[in-house]
């Protein structure tokens, strides 16, 4: 838990289903470091709401009317807005697609609506903290899509150059979030404190250019043999 001066996480949560909104609303306000500042049924208003609110995370269905959520995401990255807002894509559905070009986008996080109740407010807090969310099954879809994408031998040179930087101990956290792992996980499959794995992750961030862990994953599976 955040020290008591520190400002709780402010969420905005976009889904077209009122149940799912109310629901998720109920669940992040128990927790007393999460603050729903607003919700939207649709594409139109979650950009609207985001636009004037700038929450610290946006909750973001894949499937709206008006507009879906991958077309928010676009905007919001247009408007260079996920700098300072991060977006956790959460939906019902799993299909490669939209883990594909949700991460593309700009998103921190992709989460199964079917995830637990601890699993969806850590994911909330790991977001804003920069360092992303990956359900179990759509890091496991990364996993074998990217590993076929790779035994077509097609690495970018400009993927290469962004982890030349890299010290070997980076590459190796690089390699192990891409695999999905947690700091804690790296950690124990490192020897290293957690504190440690924290230092790299920052460092190859900083030097990968990479805005945050998932697009740390992306980046590891693409140049990882």
């Amino acid at each position: 838990m955040p020290p008591a001066d520190r400002p709780p996480i402010r969420v905005v949560i976009a889904d077209d289903e009122r149940v799912v909104r109310d629901g998720l609303r109920l669940m992040l306000e128990t927790q007393p470091d999460l603050l729903v500042t607003g919700t939207a049924a649709d594409g139109d208003h979650a950009l609207r709401l985001t636009t004037d609110l700038r929450p610290d995370v946006l909750m973001l269905d894949v499937r709206m009317p008006s507009h879906d959520g991958l077309w928010v995401l676009t905007r919001l990255a247009e408007r260079g807005m996920l700098t300072d807002i991060r977006v956790l894509m959460l939906t019902t559905f799993d299909m490669d697609e939209y883990i594909d070009e949700a991460l593309a986008g700009g998103a921190s996080g992709f989460l199964l609506k079917s995830a637990s109740y601890e699993d969806i407010t850590a994911a909330v807090r790991a977001t804003a903290a920069g360092d992303g969310a990956l359900s179990p099954s759509v890091a496991g879809r990364l996993i074998r899509g990217y590993g076929a994408w790779r035994k077509a031998d097609r690495v970018d040179p400009a993927d290469l150059e962004r982890i030349a930087p890299l010290t070997d101990r980076e590459r190796d956290v690089l390699t192990l979030i891409g695999e999905g792992l947690s700091n804690a996980e790296i950690a124990t499959r490192l020897v290293v404190s957690e504190h440690t794995v924290k230092s790299h992750v920052s460092r190859l961030l900083a030097k990968t250019g990479c805005r945050d862990r998932a697009q740390a994953a992306v980046l590891a599976r693409r140049v990882t043999r």
